[in-house]
């Protein structure tokens, strides 16, 4: 049979989950205890794959916070910052440590909440999340290196929001600076994905962090407002879109809180005719399909030199077809499900307004799973510089292309955006690329490869993508002042 726009047959191969531990409903971490909402509600959290219920999440109030935040403060006066650095640092490391032997379990559990697939819960998620609690585990006692002949000194409460595509990585970025740098923490988690932050309390307590170092607490919209508007919150670290990014600056105008804010993105992905062009299509897939678009950095937006855009377009539609769609714990799987019925619903609109505006669409022929939030990788070819589809954040699985002919002018459309967190360069000649970085508007740029992360490199964006810095040195002197 011929595999020509056909997807090959595999065996399930389903990851188990009699391993994995869940409890029916989930109460609150506040200073070291679960205890219940005072609102006395709770809210599901389910499946995407499947809809299927997983378990009750408590839903903080504004008294929730304000207790988090009592305690977050309670515990850096009194405990966190009159202990020694590398007595943080031993903490941070234990932290590490528990989330490495759990680590099965953990990338299940994300994989179930969050609709990704196994493979990249399993490979790129939890290891990530793990190497930067060991990389600042290390900086602890070190910041007078980190930060030579200056006096340094922690902020107090860091209220953090992190969002539902890379739920337990972004609690990690997050969590370990600020713990390193002496600093005491309120965590919300997204609403749809908020398991795996739970299932870190539990490790967090199983690590004897002294009570309300790290308090996390769950909820909606105005559960993260209760947190930035608190008067004790010192500093307000966000991931998440641009529309609340500015509802945040609004928030904290006129006070001395410091903010960390990581917001959307419509990343370009550059490809010259000097490019290695099948290492550059395994390149586009990575940066936009097998995260289901769930991601802010994204290659969203493909420019490919004109001169080989047929060939590079045909070798993507023939890669697309080999894509796998389906449950999100087959290990087979490329492309899970979208995180939740809204965010689907967004999606769908902007391929209809794709449609609508007279690009060419071509979606892979593959049958969708009957239950669940799906999505068909899709192109839009020929896209004109002023569609919607080209200058707003689609986060779905959705990748839009252009050509151009000179250097200037793929420079001029790349940055011909109000986002400017990431870039992708695909050539041959190091000087491109360095020419490129110097010009790109983006806060990452790069080089024959996408979406490459490291707890040592400084990650963050331009324009209405957000300011400062998550990782590296830069990750630490956010928390610090």
């Amino acid at each position: 049979m011929s595999t020509e726009n056909k997807n090959w047959e595999y065996a399930d191969a389903v990851e188990g989950t009699g391993h994995i531990k869940l409890k029916e409903k989930y109460g609150l971490y506040i200073n070291g205890e679960w205890v219940a909402p005072r609102s006395k509600t709770y809210f599901s959290s389910t499946n995407p794959h499947d809809e299927a219920h997983l378990a009750e999440v408590a839903q903080a109030n504004k008294q929730d916070v304000d207790a988090a935040v009592i305690a977050a403060e309670r515990a850096y006066h009194d405990v966190w910052s009159k202990i020694t650095p590398a007595e943080r640092g031993k903490y941070i490391f234990r932290i590490a440590r528990l989330m490495q032997e759990q680590a099965k379990e953990l990338a299940v559990i994300e994989s179930l909440d969050s609709g990704k697939p196994i493979r990249e819960a399993r490979d790129i998620d939890i290891p990530l999340a793990c190497n930067h609690l060991f990389y600042y585990a290390g900086w602890a006692d070190k910041l007078d290196y980190a930060f030579p002949n200056q006096k340094k000194e922690p902020l107090g409460v860091a209220g953090q929001i992190i969002p539902w595509n890379f739920p337990l990585l972004m609690a990690a970025w997050k969590i370990a600076p600020a713990l390193a740098t002496g600093n005491t923490v309120v965590l919300k988690p997204a609403e749809t994905t908020s398991l795996t932050a739970l299932k870190l309390a539990e490790i967090i307590d199983e690590a004897g962090l002294p009570p309300g170092v790290v308090n996390i607490v769950t909820g909606f919209g105005d559960t993260g407002a209760a947190i930035v508007a608190h008067p004790k919150v010192s500093k307000v670290a966000f991931t998440g879109s641009t529309a609340v990014g500015k509802l945040i600056q609004k928030t904290i105008a006129g006070t001395d809180k410091k903010a960390t804010l990581e917001l959307g993105g419509k990343s370009a992905n550059i490809i010259f005719d000097d490019a290695p062009l099948d290492q550059a299509v395994e390149g586009i897939i990575n940066g936009i399909f097998f995260n289901q678009g769930h991601v802010c950095c994204a290659g969203s937006r493909l420019f490919v030199q004109e001169n080989i855009a047929d060939k590079v377009i045909r070798k993507l539609k023939h890669r697309m077809q080999s894509l796998q769609i389906g449950n999100p714990l087959d290990k087979n799987t490329d492309i899970g499900a979208i995180n939740s019925s809204e965010q689907l619903k967004t999606i769908n609109k902007y391929i209809d307004i794709g449609r609508k505006e007279g690009s060419e669409c071509f979606q892979v022929d593959c049958a969708l799973p009957n239950k669940g939030y799906y999505c068909k990788p899709t192109l839009f070819i020929n896209v004109a510089q002023s569609s919607v589809l080209a200058q707003e954040e689609i986060f779905g699985p959705v990748l839009t292309i252009q050509t151009f002919r000179t250097i200037d002018e793929v420079i001029q459309k790349a940055n011909n955006s109000p986002y400017g967190l990431a870039a992708g360069v695909w050539t041959d000649k190091g000087s491109k690329i360095f020419n490129l970085t110097s010009k790109l508007k983006a806060g990452v740029v790069w080089a024959n490869t996408y979406n490459k992360f490291d707890p040592a490199s400084p990650f963050g964006g331009y324009k209405e993508s957000g300011f400062g810095r998550e990782g590296g040195l830069h990750g630490l002197g956010a928390y610090l002042k």
